[in-house]
């Protein structure tokens, strides 16, 4: 867990704020987003979901190639979390549910970080998603390691669980603090 992900902020302006609280709950939910990390194309998605709320158009459309602003910037501490780890060696790998469309450029945007990285799995790229089983596999075989090799980091507890069902040590994410806690434990830190 790197970034924080707010869509009330990028979509406050683009909403009346009298509709906002059901367009968060009821029209770009978390289960249509998801179609984006499985791998569906942002055109389609879009248009389905415009038939169905054509009074958001303006603001549905403004998703796609709008999206790297949903993601509003860095968690407190990760970067030096991240730094601290490369330059001490630590291999850095990760998985993320992310759009193939929505990736590169966000990544481009986010070179400083990411270029730390050894490899990337992106769920969009690879259609499958987290928590399914077989991301975690495709992820170990690629990046060269067996289960118990590797921490997972994520902050929800689904993807955690995903992932120690293939041994893989899981930390749920509640802020650096008790990250850099558990790594320091670890001898990673």
């Amino acid at each position: 867990m790197l970034y924080d992900w707010n869509l009330r902020q990028f979509f406050t302006p683009l909403v009346p704020a009298h509709e906002l609280e059901l367009f968060l709950r009821d029209v770009v939910t978390l289960e249509w987003h998801s179609q984006h990390d499985r791998g569906r194309p942002f055109a389609e998605t879009s248009v389905e979901l415009i038939a169905l709320w054509p009074r958001f158009a303006e603001a549905i459309a403004a998703f796609g190639p709008r999206f790297s602003e949903t993601v509003t910037g860095l968690l407190p501490g990760m970067a030096d979390v991240v730094r601290a780890l490369h330059a001490r060696g630590v291999p850095l790998y990760a998985i993320t549910n992310f759009s193939h469309e929505f990736w590169p450029p966000f990544r481009a945007r986010e070179a400083a970080i990411f270029d730390l990285f050894d490899d990337i799995v992106v769920s969009g790229e690879e259609q499958l998603l987290k928590p399914d089983r077989a991301i975690y596999e495709l992820a170990l075989k690629r990046f060269g390691l067996a289960g118990e090799e590797a921490i997972f980091i994520d902050d929800r507890e689904d993807n955690v669980r995903g992932g120690e069902v293939l041994g893989i040590r899981g930390h749920v994410f509640r802020g650096a603090e008790p990250l850099v806690a558990d790594l320091r434990a670890l001898g990673l830190l």
